[in-house]
């Protein structure tokens, strides 16, 4: 929770540079932020234990951010913070999440109209004040009061990648007490939604009371709902709230099935369990008498459901020590959290065809790395050796192409010159022993025609070509899906990247016809991306699960701008997962010379 408040802390005065068009140290401060965002241990862990050269061990801290994070240890702020905060005082966390405002806006809105937050630039907007600034429009002001209306529609929720770290601070402390038996975290959670409301964790203890006392009184708790024997409710400081129940080992699987959910897939369960004469809840599957089906009428067993409390006298645990026995039990193979949402996975699991799911040890590349040469935050060697620690055997760099210039992105000058640096970081790790392998690729950026940023010469001489949409989001459904499909047919290009542009509670996607996308991407033998970035987990689960079903190859990408993105993986595999993929649906999952012949213009 420490690292987090920091990583905002530092967003942000990163963003209040930008407006005073500060060079170079508003990077400096993002660097920090994300590192800090990733970072495993908390800050005031690594300060007790190693001090101010601990602190600069953490990737972009040097001394001077090194000696801000303690004042902020010390004090609870950052006073050149505190100080950006009084010369502007608008909240950047709400302003900045509205698509299309940088931070020269966010400062000429505040010095012009008085916007402070949210609530005054819809006002703003709403009364036109804002089509009449040099630099917006009447289209930039259609598209604050679009942006603030979506992300009205998200409030509440939480982007499951950002917040995760939170999650595993609460996980790792509960799980530390001797008193902890077993700890996992259930509900949305565990089913890897891509955003999630609240928090539910079980824990098996035999002394459930020091676990709630400890749980309610952790320092990240600013609000306590609830305080029981076996649960307690807390919010924390970054307004998430979690559930505590502690549980009796011989009702763990039950409980953990009823409290991992989906709702519609539970109420699958219980009907199942109800032809077979049995009860579910979250204490266990029960049979009738002596554990054989109730011969009683189903009004009777209905009823009996029903019941919240521990079950009467006549009804006998036969399974819920584990989910598997459950599942077991009532005729089923047993069904990964991440398929459990009744969209056929019961059906499934019934007829013994439920798909064996990509493992989260699966892949072997990352096939979209952006590198200091654009946006990036760290250099080609340093992104290499940061994926090698990670386990994978091999990355392609895809930095931005000349489009996009607020990112320097490469002409085909410098792209030349960055097959160079790569040619030598490879001849650096080889001579070292490593097999790690750097390929050349590009995120190529997608005209308003579909035509390409760069000219074909040098696209058919990358190993990887990923091509993107930058620009012109909002085209008409043909117009858009014809571009998209344009792009596809040329020869060269392998990928395309984060296909509808969509970012979670930021952005909507764009208008496209995401069938005649998969069926171009059939004929074309075009790979479309699972973008593991957490606010973007684009392909989203159901249109992965189409890929699935008309034979489209998917790459799952990191899309990572820093070595402490590269961990993002994890969540564009549990997006695969969730639309049913299996390991030989990733092209990323072969060893390199494999998965290169799978390329367009690699395959005969």
């Amino acid at each position: 929770m420490l690292n987090q408040e920091l990583a905002k802390i530092f967003y942000e005065i990163a963003l209040y540079l930008q407006m005073d068009e500060v060079a170079f140290k508003p990077q400096a401060y993002e660097r920090v932020g994300a590192s800090l965002e990733n970072l495993s241990q908390s800050v005031d862990s690594i300060y007790k234990k190693e001090g101010l050269m601990g602190l600069e061990k953490i990737p972009g801290v040097g001394r001077g951010i090194a000696e801000k994070i303690i004042e902020y240890l010390e004090n609870g702020q950052i006073d050149e913070h505190e100080k950006l905060k009084k010369k502007i005082p608008v909240n950047l966390e709400e302003l900045s999440a509205i698509e299309g405002l940088g931070p020269k806006s966010i400062k000429k809105l505040y010095h012009k109209l008085g916007v402070k937050n949210r609530e005054d630039l819809e006002s703003a907007a709403r009364k036109h004040k804002i089509r009449d600034l040099e630099g917006f429009g009447e289209k930039s002001e259609e598209r604050v009061l679009k942006s603030i209306e979506f992300l009205k529609k998200s409030k509440g929720r939480f982007i499951l990648g950002f917040i995760m770290p939170a999650v595993r601070e609460i996980e790792n402390q509960l799980g530390r007490l001797k008193e902890t038996k077993k700890i996992v975290v259930a509900g949305s959670v565990r089913r890897r939604k891509e955003t999630i409301g609240d928090v539910d964790i079980l824990i098996v203890s035999d002394t459930p009371r020091p676990l709630m006392d400890f749980f309610i009184k952790m320092p990240e708790v600013i609000q306590v709902w609830a305080h029981g024997e076996t649960k307690s409710s807390i919010k924390l400081q970054n307004g998430l709230d979690i559930d505590l129940r502690v549980v009796p080992e011989k009702s763990y699987g039950a409980a953990l099935n009823y409290f991992t959910g989906s709702k519609e897939h539970n109420i699958a369960l219980r009907e199942i369990a109800i032809k077979k004469g049995y009860k579910l809840n979250e204490y266990g599957l029960f049979g009738y008498g002596r554990g054989r089906a109730s011969r009683g009428s189903t009004s009777q067993i209905l009823k009996s459901i029903r019941e919240e409390v521990e079950p009467r006298k006549n009804w006998r645990q036969i399974a819920g020590t584990t989910e598997e026995e459950i599942y077991k039990l009532l005729g089923l193979d047993y069904i990964e959290p991440e398929l459990r949402e009744n969209t056929g996975e019961i059906e499934a699991a019934k007829a013994d065809k439920l798909p064996k799911l990509i493992n989260y040890s699966n892949l072997q590349g990352d096939l979209q790395i952006q590198t200091n040469w654009t946006d990036g935050k760290n250099s080609i060697e340093e992104m290499a050796r940061a994926a090698m620690e990670a386990g994978l055997n091999y990355i392609a760099i895809t930095d931005h192409s000349k489009r996009l210039a607020m990112t320097g992105g490469l002409d085909e000058k410098k792209i030349q010159k960055q097959w160079q640096e790569i040619d030598r970081v490879n001849k650096k790790l080889h001579a070292s022993g490593f097999k790690f392998h750097v390929l050349k690729g590009s995120e190529c950026d997608i005209l308003k025609d579909g035509s390409l940023d760069l000219p074909d010469e040098i696209l058919s001489k990358l190993d990887v070509c990923g091509a993107a949409i930058h620009s012109y989001f909002n085209l008409s459904r043909k117009d858009q899906t014809e571009r998209l499909k344009r792009a596809m047919r040329n020869p060269n290009v392998d990928i395309i990247f984060h296909p509808t542009g969509r970012k979670i509670q930021s952005r909507e996607p764009y208008d496209l016809d995401i069938d005649e996308i998969i069926k171009t991407a059939k004929e074309t033998n075009t790979i479309l991306e699972v973008d593991s970035y957490p606010d973007r987990l684009d392909l989203k689960d159901e249109h992965i699960r189409k890929c699935v079903e008309a034979g489209v190859m998917l790459a799952i990408d990191s899309d990572a701008h820093s070595v402490s993105h590269l961990p993002y993986l994890e969540y564009g595999i549990a997006q695969a997962r969730r639309g049913w993929c299996e390991k030989k649906d990733i092209i990323n999952t072969r060893p390199l010379p494999e998965m290169l012949k799978l390329l367009k213009d690699k395959q005969e």
